[in-house]
């Protein structure tokens, strides 16, 4: 799996809503009803990125807000992988 070129990381993210790219990641953050949705929201994110084996990084703060950050690391930026990642997180939501 090789790292998309910025045309195809902005071709991808034209699709999505609210999903930017920033510092080789796409990222972007969720305001939920409050603090229990977001830790449910969380856990469906969990076990969906264990059966992938791709892993988000995750920010609950204030109450109610979630902020995700996907990137493949060990390539050193983004892959078909992260966007698949995103559109399953979509799904969730």
């Amino acid at each position: 799996m090789s790292v998309l070129s910025e045309q195809e990381i902005k071709s991808n993210l034209s699709s999505m809503t609210d999903w930017m790219y920033v510092n080789k990641s796409i990222t972007k953050e969720f305001v939920l009803k409050d603090f229990n949705e977001v830790l449910y929201f969380v856990n469906k994110i969990g076990r969906s990125a264990e059966a992938m084996n791709h892993h988000p990084n995750l920010f609950m703060h204030s109450w109610n807000k979630l902020k995700i950050t996907i990137s493949t690391h060990d390539k050193g930026g983004i892959t078909e992988k992260d966007f698949e990642l995103a559109k399953k997180i979509e799904e969730l939501k």
